[in-house]
């Protein structure tokens, strides 16, 4: 069992910047690929990026490309999303999961979930 939190939503005005964490707990030695959703109210849960077991290899959905960076730091179980010129339809809550699933991923994929936190992008 691999338990998540994250953390640092908010409130922010479009173009500006947040960053998301997520701290593993539990069997965090077995190793899994970690990524991002978000959903958005009246919406189906959606992809935005995944991050390889080293860290080494990252995916983004391509509306997020460019201006969110997905890392890790293992050594403290931790999962980041950097989150740069945010636009109001960025406004969602964001999940991060842990699994086995690296690349463009459905959220079927992932065992383990957080709670979710709020982002909310005022135009």
């Amino acid at each position: 069992q691999v338990q998540l939190v994250e953390s640092g939503g908010g409130l922010v005005q479009a173009g500006g910047s947040v960053r998301l964490s997520c701290a593993a707990s539990g069997r965090t030695d077995i190793g899994y690929n970690m990524a991002w959703f978000r959903q958005a109210p009246g919406k189906e849960r959606e992809f935005v990026a995944t991050i390889s077991r080293s860290g080494g290899n990252t995916y983004y959905a391509a509306s997020v490309k460019g201006r969110f960076t997905i890392s890790r730091d293992n050594g403290k179980n931790t999962v980041f999303l950097q989150m740069n010129s945010l636009k109001p339809e960025d406004t969602a809550v964001y999940y991060c999961a842990a699994g086995s699933c690296y690349g463009y991923c459905n959220p079927s994929s992932f065992d383990y979930w957080g709670q979710g936190t709020q982002v909310t992008v005022s135009s």
